[in-house]
């Protein structure tokens, strides 16, 4: 599976090695839905060199809060466990390339 659906504990275990971007979404939420092809797609595209997950929140609240996600859909990037930029609301794929790539 090329996007992770994560947790409390799958969380931790993606996100602190290498590079990873996490989607905080809602199943009610309009544009969050608007950007689930692009994750797919993300997902597909960057396996093997990017990690790219999926927390919903309502499921996991305790990592909204933890990560203060005030909006959503909210993309976090993370580079060995440190948050190392965000991006709110939806955007085109390839705004999320671009970012992947300076921060690389």
């Amino acid at each position: 599976m090329a996007v992770a659906h994560l947790n409390k504990e799958s969380f931790v275990e993606m996100t602190s090695h290498g590079l990873s971007m996490v989607d905080f979404w809602a199943t009610w939420c309009g544009p969050c839905q608007a950007l689930l092809p692009v994750i797919e797609e993300l997902g597909q595209q960057l396996e093997g060199s990017v990690n790219v997950g999926k927390v919903n929140v309502d499921e996991n609240r305790e990592l909204a809060k933890e990560f203060r996600v005030m909006s959503i859909p909210t993309v976090i990037f993370f580079k060995d466990g440190e948050e190392v930029d965000r991006m709110v609301g939806a955007s085109p794929k390839n705004a999320y390339l671009e970012r992947l790539e300076k921060l690389k």
